[in-house]
C-alpha cells in the first residue's frame, strides 16, 4: 500500500471511529458538550496549520505559473476559458438545486419545527453587497490579504505580480526561482501537516456527534437524504462534462483527488484540501503553470457544491414558511445567488451568509436559517467535497483545452512533489 493510500485509509478510519466515539460520548457522558469543545481545539489547530500554508502556497505557485506563461495575452486567454467553465458549472449547480428542491419539496410540513419569523439566526449578511464585493477584490495591502488568507485578493495581486515578472524576463528570474523554492517548501510542509489529518478528522466527527447526537440526523433525515442525492447527481453531471473533454481519464482524475476529497468531506473545509488537490492534479498530468493558476481562482469562483446548496436551502426555507415563489422569482433568485456566491470562500460560514443575504432580498424570514444550523456541519461536508471535485475537473478541462495535459504515463513539467 502506497503512502497516499495509507493516509486515505487512516482518514476514513478516523471518520468511522469518530462517529462511534461521538455516539458513545453523547449517550454516556453527563456533559458531552465539554468533550465536544475540547476536541474542537484539535480540529481548529489542524485547520489553522493548513491555512498557514495556503497563502504562501497560492502566491508562490500562481506567480511562478504566470511567469512561465510569458505574456499577458496567454494569462487572459486561460483566465477567460477558466471563467467560462466556472459560469457554466455555476449555472448547472444552481439549476440542479432549484429543480430538485421543487421536486422533493422538503420544506412542506415542517410547521412544528418552524422558528418565529422575528427570531434572529445570528448570521450577518451585510458584507455581501455588490459594492462590498467589488471593493474587496483589490487589497489595500497584500500583506493584509496574506495575513487574513483572503484567497481572492491574493489571486488578484498574484496575477498582476506574475504578469509583471513575465514582462521583465531575465531580470525577474531570481524572484521567480525564489518563489519556486517557496512552493517546494510549502508542499513539503503540507506533507508534514497531513500526517495529522486522521487525528483531526476523528476529533471533528467525534465533537459534532457528541454535541448533537445521531438524533439530529434522524430529525432532518429526509432533507439531508434529498440533498445528498442531489450532490450525487451533481457529481454525475460534473463527471459527465469532464468525460466530454478528457474522456475516460476523468475516472483516474477522481482517483487522484480522492484523498483531498475525503479530507474536505471529513473536516467540512475545502481549504484544507487545497494543497493535496494541487498535488493530485499534477500527478494526473496537469502542468503546474495551469494548475497553479486555475485552481486558486476556482476556490473563489467555482464552489459547485456550495452553490447548489444555496438554491436548495433558500427555496426550502420559503416552502417551510408557506411562501409561494413563481418560476420567474426563483430564476431571479438563482441569478442573484450566481453573483453573491462569488468570492464566498473567504467568508466564515459562507453558504449561510450568502443565503441570509438572499432571503432578505426576497422577503423570506431569515429565521428559517435556524432550521439548518443544527445539521449545517453535515451538509457542509458534502458541499466541501463537491467543491474539490468540481475544481479538479475544471482545472483538468482547462489544461486539456490549452494542450497542457500530459498524456498517460508522461511526466509533467512540474518538479513540485510532496513528501
Amino acid at each position: 500500500m502506497t503512502k497516499r493510500n495509507r493516509l486515505t485509509t487512516y482518514i476514513l478510519a478516523g471518520l468511522i471511529l469518530g462517529i462511534v466515539a461521538g455516539y458513545i460520548a453523547n449517550t454516556t457522558l453527563a456533559n458531552p458538550a465539554a468533550l465536544s469543545d475540547n476536541l474542537g481545539l484539535v480540529t481548529t489547530l489542524f485547520l489553522r496549520l493548513i491555512k498557514m500554508i495556503i497563502a504562501p502556497l497560492v502566491f508562490s505557485t500562481l506567480v511562478v505559473g504566470i511567469a512561465k506563461m510569458g505574456d499577458a495575452s496567454e494569462v487572459g486567454r486561460i483566465g477567460a476559458k477558466a471563467l467560462g467553465w466556472f459560469i457554466i458549472a455555476s449555472i448547472i449547480s444552481l439549476t440542479l438545486g432549484l429543480i430538485l428542491v421543487n421536486i422533493f419539496q422538503p420544506g412542506i410540513g415542517l410547521t412544528q419545527h418552524l422558528p418565529a419569523v422575528t427570531e434572529s439566526s445570528g448570521i450577518s449578511s451585510s458584507s455581501l453587497t455588490l459594492k462590498e464585493f467589488v471593493t474587496h477584490l483589490v487589497p489595500t495591502s497584500i500583506f493584509d490579504g496574506l495575513a487574513k488568507n483572503e484567497i481572492l485578493q491574493i489571486v488578484i495581486f498574484s496575477i498582476f505580480f506574475g504578469t509583471a515578472a513575465a514582462a521583465l524576463g531575465e531580470k525577474a528570474r531570481p524572484v521567480t526561482e525564489f518563489l519556486d523554492g517557496v512552493a517546494h517548501i510549502m508542499l513539503k510542509l503540507t506533507g508534514y501537516v497531513m500526517n495529522l489529518a486522521p487525528i483531526a478528522v476523528f476529533a471533528a466527527v467525534t465533537a459534532i456527534i457528541a454535541k448533537s447526537g445521531l438524533s439530529v440526523l434522524a430529525s432532518y433525515g429526509t432533507f439531508m437524504g434529498e440533498f445528498y442525492l442531489g450532490i450525487v447527481l451533481l457529481w454525475i453531471v460534473l463527471t459527465g462534462l469532464g468525460f466530454l473533454f478528457i474522456g475516460p481519464r476523468v475516472i483516474r482524475l477522481l482517483k487522484e483527488v480522492r484523498e483531498p476529497t475525503l479530507l474536505a468531506f471529513s473536516t467540512a473545509s475545502s481549504e484544507a484540501a487545497f494543497p493535496k488537490t494541487l498535488e493530485g492534479l499534477e500527478r494526473f498530468g496537469v502542468r503546474n503553470r495551469i494548475a497553479a493558476f486555475v485552481l486558486p481562482i476556482g476556490y473563489s469562483f467555482n464552489l459547485d457544491g456550495s452553490m447548489m446548496y444555496c438554491t436548495f436551502a433558500s427555496i426550502f426555507i420559503a416552502q417551510a414558511y408557506g411562501i409561494e415563489l413563481s418560476i420567474g422569482t426563483q430564476v431571479t433568485m438563482m441569478l442573484v445567488l450566481m453573483l453573491t456566491s462569488k468570492g464566498m470562500a473567504g467568508v466564515p460560514r459562507a453558504s449561510l451568509v450568502v443565503i441570509a443575504a438572499t432571503l432578505n432580498q426576497f422577503h423570506i424570514p431569515e429565521a428559517g436559517l435556524l432550521l439548518l444550523l443544527g445539521i449545517d456541519h453535515f451538509l457542509d461536508m458534502a458541499r466541501s467535497a463537491t467543491n474539490v471535485v468540481g475544481n479538479a475537473i475544471a482545472t483538468a478541462v482547462v489544461a486539456k483545452w490549452e494542450g497542457e495535459l500530459a498524456a498517460p504515463g508522461e511526466d509533467t513539467i512540474s518538479e513540485v512533489k510532496a513528501a
